[in-house]
């Protein structure tokens, strides 16, 4: 068979899913692995059961003996779980996808760490349309300044265990940065009570979790007379799949490195 093996992590979860029915209806890419927990009730059964097609592949735990034939490992899981497989993919030389969110600064450190042997795309998202709102935020912070109060609102499903969002938290980054700021230093992760006059150099979060809402995500600007709204909402979770997809193809052949969907896209 032709093509570059991708193996899934998750095969078993929401995103793992979407992931083995955008391989099987892509030409130049094939499923050659799916994991899952040990444990797992999937464990054993054919890895594209659940959308209908058979695929010849077995949801597996083992991840070392997995990774044989696979260009790249996909990961949509816990922190946990990917830097276990960081650490695999690394005996193996095995690029990495790496969707995954809620990493403390340890965690991302273990990963930039890892880019040194191997090609990684590490992205909160991988949505090409969140990217672009990502340039797009960039762009407005330029512009617009200090003179704007600035708040992130982002809703997700209840099974969402991280808030805020990676994407809500990188499209802080940007902005924070466009403007000369420190997150670290000037977010505020929610309000209660008697909080005061608005700090104008602060930038707000507020987290939804509810239902099956796949993701939103928008970006206020709110000055003396106007507002600015960038909103993205994602209404599959197959626009995450694909673009993970497009993040290993430009995987193919590259030399060790840590990248993200900017680089992905070109948009640096």
């Amino acid at each position: 068979m032709s093509g570059t093996g991708i193996a899934v992590a998750g095969a078993a979860g929401r995103m793992g899913r979407c992931l083995i029915e955008a391989i099987l209806a892509s030409s130049d890419l094939r499923l050659v692995a799916a994991f899952e927990r040990p444990g797992h009730p999937a464990l054993g059964r054919d890895a594209g059961e659940a959308t209908g097609a058979a695929t010849g592949v077995a949801m597996r735990a083992d991840i070392e003996a997995g990774l044989a034939g696979a260009g790249c490992l996909i990961e949509f899981t816990r922190p946990e779980g990917t830097l276990a497989h960081l650490e695999a993919c690394r005996r193996a030389g095995v690029a990495m996808v790496i969707g995954t969110t809620g990493f403390d600064g340890n965690g991302r450190r273990a990963i930039e760490e890892a880019a040194r042997e191997l090609p990684i795309v590490f992205a909160p998202n991988m949505s090409v349309g969140v990217n672009v709102l990502l340039q797009l935020a960039r762009l407005a912070a330029r512009v617009l300044g200090d003179g704007y109060d600035i708040e992130i609102i982002e809703a997700h499903h209840r099974h969402k265990v991280d808030a805020p969002s990676g994407t809500a938290l990188r499209i802080g980054e940007v902005v924070a940065d466009e403007l000369g700021r420190d997150l670290a230093e000037c977010a505020v992760y929610g309000r209660e009570g008697v909080t005061g006059e608005r700090d104008a150099r602060t930038i707000g979060f507020a987290t939804v979790r509810g239902g099956d809402i796949v993701g939103d995500h928008t970006l206020l600007f709110a000055g003396t007379g106007e507002r600015i709204e960038l909103c993205h909402r994602a209404s599959s979770r197959m626009t995450f799949a694909v673009g993970a997809l497009r993040a290993a193809r430009f995987l193919r052949g590259r030399e060790p490195g840590l990248f993200d969907m900017q680089d992905v896209l070109g948009l640096r």
